[in-house]
């Protein structure tokens, strides 16, 4: 056998590295923003007035209670010995609430018999007619009787 070849190589020298330079260490400052602003400028309006119901600086409160609004068909009624009033609609509004639900009630009432009433006619009828489709069809659902059926 023959020896492996021998490649020819090339001597390089060694390499020397200088020493890293020495650099100051840096000092990161928090960062400021310039935001801007509005500073509003409050003057009070000419016709400056407190709300109803709180009186002016110097003067007392006074007694009266502004009067509230109120639909045109609803009337308030005090309750006696005391000053509490209670808001009550007219009649023709009770009347017709009170209708509706009379009439939804008595239709109800109505059709619940009715429905019953029905129930209690049909159901032997509807009970015969299964027992005539059973007995023609069998329990399993083939015909045990009928042109179909071949003995």
């Amino acid at each position: 056998m023959e020896d492996p070849p021998i490649f020819p190589s090339i001597n390089l020298p060694t390499q020397i590295l200088p020493a890293a330079p020495i650099l100051p260490r840096p000092i990161l400052s928090i960062p400021k923003a310039n935001i801007p602003r509005y500073i509003p400028l409050v003057t009070p309006p000419e016709n400056l007035s407190p709300p109803v119901g709180v009186a002016k600086e110097g003067e007392e409160e006074t007694t009266d209670k502004p009067k509230e609004q109120q639909a045109p068909e609803v009337k308030k009624i005090t309750i006696p010995w005391t000053d509490v009033e209670i808001p009550v609609p007219k009649e023709e509004i009770v009347v017709t609430a009170a209708t509706t639900a009379a009439v939804s009630v008595v239709a109800t009432l109505t059709a619940t018999s009715m429905f019953n009433y029905l129930v209690k006619i049909f159901k032997p009828v509807f009970m015969q007619a299964v027992k005539r489709i059973q007995k023609k069809f069998g329990k399993d659902g083939t015909p045990t009787e009928g042109p179909d059926k071949q003995d």
